[in-house]
């Protein structure tokens, strides 16, 4: 287990998330054992753990098994594609194809036929306090969120305005922003061991500023819940996430970068990346900076009706309602959500880039029930 720091934010998510670790595996287990609350968070919080454990422990004895094995699938994907060229997954489809289409109300937990873990359904995960907070935060980042459309064609899917709508309530900007403490810019990620004197991470633009950390603590208590999922989801990704973590802030430390080492010490999530979408309509696609074996946590909240993800390589649809955490790679599994309404989608997600950069190991695929 990786020490963190006592004054940074993530302290008290590692100490939530070990509290909601445990209560599932009590409730999964059928133990009636009580589990005593950590003295460091909060009244509200702890209730917010206890809830996201019962959804976790609610879907863990519902798996759905699929006739797909993951590393052969993910051998057969063109790794920085973004997977929107029908003819390519019209072939992926031929050669890996899907059973009967199916709806997912309840919280399930969906495998491959190695029962390695695909996806992790948690409708209702997100208590409604926090909710509030996503949307109140959301709002707050409006300006950000303006400024994020491009005019450009409609290959730049994710902030072509074509695909965004305007709220009817009045305070929310449609738009999509990235958020990190530390990251690489795009077109200077590494590949492999980044070179001695190549790029090197620095502060998301979104969060340069004053304003930044203001931002980064109005999401602490939605980083918090989304990080204890993860230790339930993937124990090994989530370790290997906090362990990076920490060697960045001390890397930010020991080159006097004062702005990164201030946001690190508030980023309260073991991902080191956030995605904050509002009203856009999100058409099918992959994350190609995802990494096959590891997860990207989506949470959705927002006035909005008629929610429904739609894993189409998979042949399943999710009821996507506000308060919904869905766990999966973004690289496997092509995905796309409409609603009508007002619809608030925060995507936190991991950069691999960063965790080479550190030298922190890449983990492996999480199974159910450790089958190897």
């Amino acid at each position: 287990m990786t020490a963190v720091p006592a004054d940074c934010a993530l302290y008290t998510t590692c100490i939530a998330s070990e509290f909601v670790k445990q209560l599932f595996d009590c409730n999964v287990a059928g133990n009636a054992q009580s589990i005593s609350p950590p003295l460091t968070i909060d009244v509200p919080t702890m209730l917010a753990c206890q809830h996201l454990a019962q959804v976790l422990a609610n879907a863990y004895p519902n798996p759905i098994q699929l006739d797909l094995d993951m590393i052969r699938y993910n051998e057969a994907l063109h790794k920085r594609s973004t997977r929107m060229v029908a003819t390519h997954e019209d072939s992926l489809l031929e050669k890996f194809p899907h059973g009967p289409e199916r709806l997912l109300e309840k919280p399930s937990v969906i495998l491959d036929s190695a029962s390695r873990i695909i996806l992790w359904y948690l409708p209702d995960a997100i208590s409604p306090w926090i909710q509030a907070e996503m949307e109140d935060a959301t709002i707050g980042m409006g300006s950000l969120l303006m400024k994020s459309m491009t005019s450009g064609l409609d290959t730049q899917w994710r902030t072509f305005p074509g695909n965004f709508h305007v709220s009817d309530r009045c305070q929310l900007t449609p738009g999509c922003i990235n958020l990190a403490p530390c990251w690489f810019m795009q077109g200077q990620e590494p590949h492999g061991l980044p070179p001695a004197n190549g790029f090197t991470p620095e502060v998301s633009a979104a969060l340069k500023g004053k304003g930044g950390p203001e931002i980064i603590i109005s999401m602490q208590h939605a980083a918090l819940l989304a990080s204890a999922a993860l230790r339930v989801m993937h124990p090994k990704l989530y370790w290997a996430s906090v362990a990076t973590q920490i060697k960045l802030a001390r890397w930010a430390v020991e080159h006097g970068l004062s702005d990164m080492s201030t946001c690190l010490q508030f980023w309260a999530s073991v991902f080191n990346c956030a995605a904050v979408i509002c009203n856009r309509q999100c058409p099918l696609h992959r994350d190609p900076s995802s990494t096959p074996e590891g997860f990207d946590v989506m949470s959705s909240v927002g006035h909005y009706c008629n929610g429904l993800m739609t894993l189409s390589n998979l042949g399943i649809q999710l009821q996507y309602n506000s308060g919904a955490m869905v766990g999966c790679s973004g690289h496997f599994v092509r995905h796309g959500v409409t609603y009508t309404g007002n619809c608030i989608v925060w995507a936190w997600f991991i950069r691999d880039s960063l965790q080479n950069f550190v030298g922190t190991p890449q983990p492996s695929y999480t199974t159910y029930m450790g089958v190897d």
